[in-house]
């Protein structure tokens, strides 16, 4: 994965078209539907046409439905009578009690079925770590939110527990949204230069082999970064009501 996200719509089409079979394609639009709403691409509020994504796509509708309707069992999509399918409002009340959740199922991360230390694994966090560099010289909002969902899933790698991987990628793509929906132009350096230096750490903790080490960094950046975000939808909220 590079810097960019693939949502164009060719390249999503040619995606879909060299797919081997049905569940390909279904991973592929369930992914690229979901990116497109957790990086803002679809705000909150927008009414997405079948219609159009099938034609987009170049697929029948029934496919696409079915992506349509886990993506709305994982809370990012609602279906109204009369209304259409809608990207749902992030839900701000909701939102300690899945960082409560999250913090710990990262530490677990660490400790449970780990996964043997290879080179390719090393190189992925070694390449995040290049991507992040290239970040924190030129910070940027879109390339920001690609290189936080690269990492999350890069770091789900270091366990091997099939049911806290699927747990933890549910409560990320409920969550992730936040900061794209919060950060200041003026905040985006800062918190980009918080992130870059937490892969850094992460990825010679993860050369070493230091699963735990590496968990603990994240468990304690996530924490931090939580604090930060509900200082955040404080000054938003008392700027609506100034």
């Amino acid at each position: 994965m590079t810097d960019q996200d693939v949502t164009a719509s060719s390249d999503v089409a040619e995606l879909l078209s060299q797919a081997s079979s049905a569940l390909e394609r279904f991973q592929i639009m369930y992914s690229v539907l979901r990116d497109r709403i957790c990086m803002l691409v679809y705000p909150p509020g927008t009414q997405l046409s079948e219609e159009a994504l099938a034609s987009e796509f170049g697929v029948s509708r029934s496919p696409l439905r079915k992506a349509l309707q886990i993506l709305e069992a994982d809370g990012l999509l609602l279906s109204q009578q009369g209304v259409g399918t809608l990207v749902t409002e992030v839900d701000l009340q909701e939102l300690s009690q899945v960082y409560e959740l999250r913090l710990e199922l990262n530490e677990l991360t660490g400790r449970l079925c780990p996964r043997p230390l290879d080179q390719k694994l090393v190189a992925l966090f070694d390449s995040l770590k290049r991507r992040a560099e290239r970040l924190s010289a030129a910070p940027d909002r879109a390339v920001f939110a690609r290189l936080n969902i690269d990492f999350f899933h890069a770091f789900q790698q270091l366990t091997l527990n099939e049911p806290l991987r699927d747990v933890s990628e549910k409560l990320f793509y409920r969550t992730c949204r936040i900061w794209l929906t919060l950060i200041d132009e003026k905040d985006l350096p800062k918190e980009v230069t918080i992130f870059c230096g937490e892969i850094v750490e992460i990825a010679n903790a993860v050369r070493l082999g230091d699963y735990q080490a590496a968990a603990l960094i994240r468990r304690a950046h996530l924490s931090m970064g939580f604090n930060r975000l509900k200082t955040a939808i404080q000054r938003s909220a008392d700027l609506k009501a100034s």
